[in-house]
């Protein structure tokens, strides 16, 4: 072995032992409110091409319509061990024309912020216990935006 030889050897001993294979990002998918946790943020990205009325309907609970672009299945898990009498969910992805689809024990939940560039929040009463599926999608198909998911109960 020449010199050089050794330190690629060295340097790619190094590397491998200061690098992990695969990277082991926290849950950033679910989130669970109980007496203890009130607040939380979960983070995505936006995209995809299918309707997402198309999967929860187009219209929900309190007759508002629903629209949006997304991946099929659900981008979070909220889980409410209790009733929770006021809900706040904000997406904050930069003004991205976001929307919000939430599918739950008590319904379809849908929020749009009415105006391009802005993003969605929607806060609600009465959100009974039990798991709700959230799909947060763009106004335009494939739109891809990183964004956070704020979800605080009051």
């Amino acid at each position: 072995m020449n010199e050089n030889t050794v330190r690629f050897a060295v340097l790619g001993m190094s590397l491998a032992i200061a690098l992990p294979v695969a990277a082991q990002p926290g849950d950033f998918r679910a989130l669970t409110l109980d007496d203890k946790t009130t607040a939380g943020v979960m983070m995505g990205s936006t995209g995809g091409t299918t309707s997402l009325p198309a999967i929860v309907g187009n219209s929900d609970r309190a007759n508002r319509t629903c629209l949006g672009f997304g991946d099929p299945a659900p981008d979070h898990t909220l889980i409410l061990k209790k009733a929770v009498s006021d809900l706040s969910i904000r997406v904050n992805s930069g003004g991205g024309d976001t929307t919000l689809l939430i599918s739950g024990p008590d319904g379809v939940r849908c929020a749009n912020a009415g105006q391009p560039g802005k993003d969605v929040k929607l806060q609600e009463d009465n959100w009974q216990p039990g798991t709700y599926q959230i799909w947060v999608g763009t106004v335009i198909p494939n739109t891809n935006r990183d964004y956070r998911l704020s979800v605080r109960a009051k």
